[in-house]
């Protein structure tokens, strides 16, 4: 399984509410097994650049993740928030079990 996080900071702290509503619109994109946008509760005190919202998704395969990131839909979302947003940082890894 390949875990997908993005965070995510808004160029206009007014804007956070539109980019995490632009972002919802990657939800319709079928190749996830699991999909969350979720805006920052901001409750670590001691965190580095400020991060408004993030992604999370689950995916079975890179080759999954490639076909999400393919859709005409992901297309469609990165020209939505992008002129919105400040910062973007991806972090896709796989996932493992302890124990």
């Amino acid at each position: 399984m390949i875990r997908h996080i993005v965070f995510f900071s808004a160029a206009n702290p007014a804007d956070v509410g539109a980019i995490r509503d632009g972002l919802m619109m990657l939800k319709d994109i079928p190749d996830a097994q699991h999909f969350e946008v979720g805006q920052n509760l901001q409750s670590d005190t001691i965190s580095g650049p400020r991060i408004d919202v993030v992604v999370y998704a689950e995916f079975a395969d890179e080759a999954a993740l490639a076909a999400y990131k393919s859709n005409p839909i992901y297309e469609a979302c990165i020209a939505r928030v992008r002129p919105m947003r400040e910062m973007r940082i991806a972090a896709d890894f796989k996932a493992s079990c302890i124990g």
